[in-house]
């Protein structure tokens, strides 16, 4: 029962399909109600469809969802998962890389972040926030400058806030995948020598599944995980234990 949702409010961005649509529906299997968030209506409304609410948004719009949020009861778990990568050397970086990257993994997920436990704070609400991280929040790779840094300030904001925000009994906490099997990762693989050298760096021989980190974020949602807050849950296949 440690494990169970039953009576919470969750909120997941970018749950349109991936990472965030297994997160939203596994969540709801384990009796959340559930808010399905992404830019995209027709993918959040079929990922909402018989399971939860669909909430169509853009977390890159600050303003915005913070008026949404303010709109709505606060939510007792909010999953900020929406990200993205360009992955490219170094020099080849441009200012709309960097727009692109920086403006949706770090800037859209602290402000995102600052409006949804604004409404826990201000209603009491006990609950946790699960800020979607990355092995690259731990460790750096070549063509992924920006990830890599966007992760590792990630990964410094969830640290901080749970810091400020455990006296209020909000827990903070990161989930930090290798690589997983999406529809958005999956034209990667097909490049062979990509595959094998990610595959050389994850100890267990293998990609991870979109139902593993769905799992763990059902842990850190749930009472099983109360006592632990500004920590990283290493989802990685061992690719940072050496």
């Amino acid at each position: 029962m440690m494990f169970r949702l039953d009576g919470r409010r969750a909120l997941v961005t970018g749950a349109g399909r991936g990472i965030g649509l297994a997160i939203g529906r596994a969540m709801a299997d384990a009796g959340a109600e559930v808010t399905f968030c992404a830019r995209s209506r027709d993918e959040v409304e079929a990922a909402a469809q018989g399971i939860g609410h669909a909430l169509v948004a853009d977390v890159t719009d600050v303003a915005g969802f913070a008026a949404l949020m303010n709109d709505r009861p606060a939510f007792d778990i909010f999953v900020n998962n929406a990200g993205t990568n360009r992955p490219k050397p170094l020099s080849e970086v441009t200012e709309d890389d960097y727009d692109a990257v920086m403006g949706l993994n770090t800037r859209a997920a602290i402000f995102a972040a600052q409006a949804v436990t604004r409404r826990m704070v201000a209603e009491g609400v006990r609950g946790s926030v699960i800020n979607m991280s990355s092995q690259m929040g731990h460790v750096g790779a070549a063509n992924r400058t920006l990830y890599c840094a966007s992760k590792w300030a990630l990964e410094g904001f969830t640290k901080a806030l749970a810091v400020e925000l455990g006296p209020h009994g909000i827990r903070v906490n990161t989930i930090c995948p290798t690589f997983i099997e999406t529809p958005m990762t999956r034209p990667f693989f097909e490049d062979e020598a990509f595959r094998a050298s990610v595959l050389s760096k994850i100890k267990l021989g293998r990609l991870g599944q979109v139902d593993e980190v769905a799992g763990a974020a059902v842990f850190l949602a749930s009472d099983a995980a109360g006592l632990m807050t500004g920590s990283a849950l290493m989802l990685d296949g061992g690719w940072t234990a050496d």
